[in-house]
């Protein structure tokens, strides 16, 4: 791995990536024992032990070891702060240190990505995709799939106040519902998991590992790309830097770029593909003008509403003292159940802003814990959170290099909460939680607001208080969307517009935000890419 050697020739498939959709593309490419692949990968090895645990996200989040460290930009709807933006660097890619939740979208999600003139990516034609790869606890059947690579669970454990909750959202419409992945996601019920008895199923483990047998597969990591190799119009290889090293890998067929909504369009930019301004500025050569590369940023922006509660069991109390965490990690050492397996959320719902709604825009996720702060200690009285997003943002921002380093982390602005609509979507998903937290079974518990806090009442206050919890769910998206329009950076076979050999495959192309986690629709992405490039297309 330290000398050119086994760097050197050509390759008919480099991808730039071993993240969520780097390993399905590495895999299914890979399946043509004649096809010669070289996957790079930053970051190292996924063979760390928190990336395993699911609790361990809490030591990958903030983990120069597995998170690439960024910062959004300070942001005046959240009264000027500056989010953490913790993205994967490790085998994996945030599918290593994400939520683990089994999201698929709606139905209508992908028929408006159709109906914007991408052929071939309505629901209809995006689920058979969802279902080669699933591994569903409950089999093979219409909406789920058996056998294949991405294991999908139910969760090991179980919280009677998150019982409680989803009876008092009864109270007001929300149903319960058994599936969030018919295409239909409204109502309420436990999240299902990406683990395998209790530990966390990645793409590595999934998709990678097994494909690593094969000859024509190589993977590389610590393999930092600094730019993309152009002859005139068409990308034919990769220059990187491996332990000090330079070296360049030709690409017989093409490049395929998958390092994720933040990376992606900060390679293109570094290779001088994208805006003419902000490549000129930096003093790169235009090698290929695309106005949209690093714009149209999304993504769903969560409000931490915390409640104090009695009688009731919490993560709190259980993991506020020593003993407390012995029965934890004893219990997850011998059964790999307890509250080292769980996922960040276990419980969730989806609902509507305004009845008037086809389908639900706001997503809740309800846990039995509570911080000030995502990162900061438990408090140490049993509470519960409901946090809640805004599924589908009207705000859009964008994330673009501000200098030629490739150390540098581009300059991510997400603009939450600067469009109207977003900001009433806000007041009203508070007060629907609120409503929620009233509800006749939950009475046992007397639940008791403690943020943004029960005094927080004039809609100018909530806004306000809201710009001071909110905060990121790690969903960004749409940098390099697919289109036809002038502002897009793919076509619908997510080709590079405008220049051969290239396709980008990972969530920036999303057009619009999917209505839910975004970690299987990558997954989703990824396979109906590989199709397409194994049938020439």
């Amino acid at each position: 791995m330290t000398s050119p050697k086994p760097f050197e020739g050509d390759y008919d498939y480099v991808i730039v990536g071993a993240g969520t959709g780097g390993c399905v593309l590495a895999n299914r490419l890979s399946e043509d024992p004649m096809t010669r692949v070289l996957l790079l990968e930053a970051g190292k090895s996924d063979n760390y032990h928190w990336v395993h645990i699911p609790v361990g996200y809490l030591y990958c989040i903030g983990n120069p070891r597995t998170d690439w460290m960024m910062k959004t930009a300070h942001e005046p709807g959240l009264n000027g702060r500056s989010l953490v933006y913790p993205r994967g660097k490790v085998l994996g890619g945030c599918s290593s240190v994400n939520g683990m939740i089994y999201m698929r979208g709606q139905a209508a999600d992908y028929d408006h990505w159709r109906q914007l003139g991408n052929a071939g990516w309505g629901w209809d034609d995006v689920l058979p995709y969802f279902l080669k790869s699933e591994d569903h606890h409950a089999g093979d059947t219409e909406m789920h799939g058996a056998g294949g690579e991405w294991k999908v669970t139910t969760q090991r454990l179980g919280w009677e106040i998150l019982s409680a909750v989803q009876e008092g959202a009864k109270e007001f419409g929300i149903e319960p519902r058994a599936d969030f992945n018919d295409g239909n996601n409204e109502g309420s019920g436990l999240f299902e998991v990406n683990q395998k008895a209790g530990v966390r199923w990645n793409t590595s483990k999934a998709f990678l590992r097994p494909a690593m047998k094969r000859p024509n597969l190589r993977v590389v990591t610590e393999a930092h790309t600094d730019h993309l190799v152009l002859d005139g119009k068409r990308v034919t290889g990769v220059q990187f830097t491996h332990k000090g090293q330079q070296f360049i890998a030709g690409a017989a067929r093409e490049v395929l770029l998958a390092a994720g909504a933040i990376n992606s369009p900060k390679i293109l930019e570094l290779s001088g593909i994208g805006r003419a301004n902000v490549l000129s500025d930096l003093g790169i050569s235009v090698q290929h003008e695309s106005d949209g590369v690093g714009e149209n940023l999304q993504d769903h922006l969560q409000i931490r509403t915390v409640y104090k509660v009695k009688n009731a069991k919490t993560l709190n109390t259980q993991a506020n003292s020593v003993v407390g965490k012995a029965k934890i990690g004893l219990q997850y050492l011998f059964t790999q159940t307890g509250p080292m397996s769980m996922a960040p959320s276990q419980f969730g719902m989806f609902t509507k802003s305004d009845p008037s709604m086809e389908t639900p825009d706001l997503e809740y996720h309800v846990q039995p814990l509570s911080t000030d702060k995502l990162g900061d200690p438990l408090h140490p009285f049993p509470a519960i959170t409901m946090s809640v997003c805004n599924l589908r943002p009207e705000s859009i921002g964008s994330c673009h290099i501000t200098s030629v380093d490739r150390e540098m982390q581009p300059d991510i602005r997400l603009n939450y909460l600067s469009a109207p609509k977003d900001r009433q979507v806000a007041l009203t998903a508070v007060k629907q939680a609120r409503e929620v937290m009233t509800a006749a079974a939950l009475e046992p518990y007397e639940p008791e607001e403690i943020l943004p806090g029960k005094k927080v009442q004039s809609d100018e206050d909530l806004l306000s208080s809201i710009g001071d919890i909110a905060t990121t769910i790690f969903h960004p998206v749409g940098t390099c969307k697919m289109g036809m329009d002038a502002k897009a950076v793919v076509d619908p076979q997510l080709r590079v517009l405008g220049l051969d050999g290239l396709r980008v495959v990972d969530a920036s192309i999303m057009p619009k935000i999917v209505s839910g986690n975004t970690a299987s629709p990558v997954i989703m992405i990824a396979e109906k890419a590989a199709a397409m490039i194994r049938a020439g297309v």
